[in-house]
């Protein structure tokens, strides 16, 4: 058999030859070897040579060892593989969409952005920020560009209230001072308000194109009803003169 040098795996659950976790084999010179990579150093049906030492050893011995960690090793590999789907379930973002800012390489798209730390984090990033107290008390949006701009710029504080007297975003500072007396109502709440004030400005223009589309309908009714009434009164004077010519020729 070819020799072949090969460093001994300091993990009990990784192969020294293929360095893969995938049912391993305890030899009995203590060396662990998967299955498909001794099964490629045996002689014959009666002795195994270990490629690691070249120890002799009878084949009937590692079919009795092969399962030893063979449990414990498909445990260790399905946690592996786990971890690694997580990791690429997280999609790439595409043009559009917020990257994370945290990840390098090909950044996966956004889940929040948060307006303390002006970072806008995945899946695996935005972790801290739902087991830790003190990020818990961040506020975090859905995912947007240009955090900056959602930041007062008079006093470094997040745009969390809506004005409705100057009907703009304020921070809590601009409430206390220079909108104190003002109506001033969360900014989530602001939002539904001028959707819904909104969407009522949208229905009203929608009733009035309709009723504009209507009259424009009724007077091209209203003008074809007309031309059809005028060609009836054409024809039939048309009919009328024929009969009278035709009278006044038999009567010449």
């Amino acid at each position: 058999m070819a020799a072949a040098n090969y460093l001994p795996s300091e993990d009990p659950f990784q192969c020294s030859i293929c360095l893969n976790v995938c049912d391993p084999v305890s030899t009995p010179c203590g060396h662990y070897i998967c299955n498909n990579c001794i099964t490629q150093h045996m002689d014959t049906d009666y002795k195994c040579q270990c490629p690691m030492c070249k120890k002799v050893f009878r084949t009937k011995i590692w079919r009795e060892l092969k399962t030893l960690f063979s449990e414990t090793a498909a445990q260790r590999q399905s946690a592996q593989q786990k971890a690694s789907s997580s990791s690429s379930q997280q999609q790439v973002s595409t043009p559009g969409e917020v990257p994370c800012d945290v990840c390098t390489g090909n950044k996966p798209k956004a889940l929040k952005s948060c307006l303390v730390c002006l970072v806008s984090y995945c899946e695996t990033h935005l972790e801290p920020h739902l087991t830790a107290s003190r990020l818990k008390r961040h506020q975090l949006i859905d995912p947007v560009e240009n955090l900056e701009d959602r930041i007062c710029k008079k006093h470094d504080k997040p745009l969390e209230l809506f004005c409705k007297t100057d009907q703009m975003c304020v921070c809590m500072l601009c409430h206390v001072s220079d909108h104190k007396m003002h109506d001033v109502v969360p900014l989530k709440e602001g939002y539904e308000d001028m959707k819904v004030e909104l969407e009522a400005e949208i229905q009203k223009r929608q009733l009035k194109i309709q009723k504009i589309q209507d009259s424009v309908n009724l007077s091209k009714e209203d003008a074809d009803r007309e031309i059809t009434e005028g060609v009836q009164i054409f024809t039939a004077l048309k009919e009328s003169v024929e009969r009278s010519q035709a009278n006044l020729t038999d009567a010449i």
